[in-house]
């Protein structure tokens, strides 16, 4: 659906704000659309405050983190949201958001974050590790029991959008898969500032990196293996549920920093010889993050890591997600043959003001 005039009234509709990637997305489209109000089930008081008091919630805001169970009532509010008085909707979702209904009037454009992961890609991950810490099994019963219905559900809303962005590569190809749609690409606001700091490129490099969130779908063991095989210094910045068994498996050359400061780990990403992302995700801020230091990044040949992993420029692949794999590609890693320089320029294809760019751009293209 096209139409000829420009957006004048616009509305942000996302899954939930309680921080990461997707929410920076948010940020950046209420930064194009400072007025817009943006709708979600529930915001922490700190994204209401980024988000300059335009966020807008309703009675699943009071249930707090139990919202994670109810998929259902997320589905009905989203679903009963009225949107009739706006020209533009723009879903920032990987859930129930995209479901919204608008009019026909009304331009529906999603950016997709991943099909719904729960339905779809990580069923069987979710299935293995909720999430949920002693409600794991009514999670799994519940996840059990209503899959296929719920799978029925997200695919027709994925058919609501009159567009869709993915955010990379990886995830145009999930949305054809699951959803049957073409999708455009493009990437979500990294925010690269903090990695560019002049005092941290004179840092001398030694050793490997990983950082994030302790999930075991990232696989930070292979990492931790990889470099007790070859005896390798290895950095761990993070935390989460799978932290002690990934301590278990530490060896000597291991070192766990847990959660760090801003300061920290802007001087360990600046002084690794390389940051390894040995998960497959759907996109990947962290590894961009790394780029931004002008460090290269040794990634698992898949996912979101296809689109800014260029062997011999900005790092390398390992093609099986075994140790033995990664421990071959760090063995044979020279940090000297990469320019920091270049990978740091490279690295503002992801900037948020391309990512704002990008966005008007391919709005404009809609509204002609």
């Amino acid at each position: 659906m096209t139409t000829s005039k420009h957006p004048r009234k616009v509305a942000i509709v996302h899954d939930w704000l309680v921080g990461g990637g997707a929410e920076l997305v948010v940020e950046q489209l209420h930064k194009l659309y400072p007025k817009a109000p943006i709708y979600t089930s529930y915001s922490t008081k700190e994204w209401r405050k980024r988000l300059d008091g335009q966020v807008h919630t309703g009675w699943l805001q009071p249930l707090g983190r139990l919202r994670k169970f109810i998929p259902l009532l997320r589905i009905w509010w989203f679903t009963h949201l009225d949107l009739s008085e706006y020209d533009l909707v723009i879903s920032s979702s990987g859930a129930e958001a995209k479901g919204i209904r608008v009019p026909e009037n009304v331009v529906h454009i999603n950016y997709c974050h991943a099909p719904t992961h729960y339905y779809w890609s990580r069923y069987n991950e979710y299935m293995q590790h909720p999430g949920f810490g002693a409600f794991d099994w009514l999670a799994r019963i519940g996840l059990r029991l209503f899959v296929a219905p719920l799978r029925k559900w997200d695919y027709r809303a994925a058919q609501r959008p009159d567009y869709l962005i993915a955010n990379s590569k990886h995830i145009k190809s999930e949305i054809k898969k699951y959803y049957d749609r073409d999708s455009v690409v493009i990437h979500p606001p990294v925010y690269l500032e903090r990695f560019q700091k002049p005092e941290n490129r004179r840092l001398p490099r030694e050793g490997f990196l990983v950082a994030g969130r302790q999930t075991p779908y990232k696989r930070f063991d292979i990492a931790v293996e990889a470099c007790n095989q070859i005896e390798e210094l290895l950095t761990v910045i993070g935390d989460g549920p799978d932290h002690a068994r990934l301590r278990k498996l530490a060896g000597h050359d291991i070192t766990f920093l847990g959660k760090t400061s801003d300061t920290v780990t802007e001087k360990e990403m600046a002084s690794a010889q390389a940051f390894i992302f040995p998960g497959l995700d759907d996109f990947g801020v962290t590894p961009v993050e790394a780029l931004a230091s002008g460090t290269p990044v040794i990634a698992y040949k898949a996912g979101g890591a296809l689109d800014y992993v260029i062997p011999g420029k900005t790092g390398e692949f390992f093609t099986e997600q075994t140790p033995e794999s990664l421990a071959k590609v760090l063995k044979d890693f020279k940090p000297e043959r990469y320019s920091t320089p270049a990978i740091a320029i490279f690295a503002e294809r992801f900037s948020k003001e391309h990512f704002q760019h990008q966005m008007t751009r391919y709005i404009q293209s809609v509204f002609k």
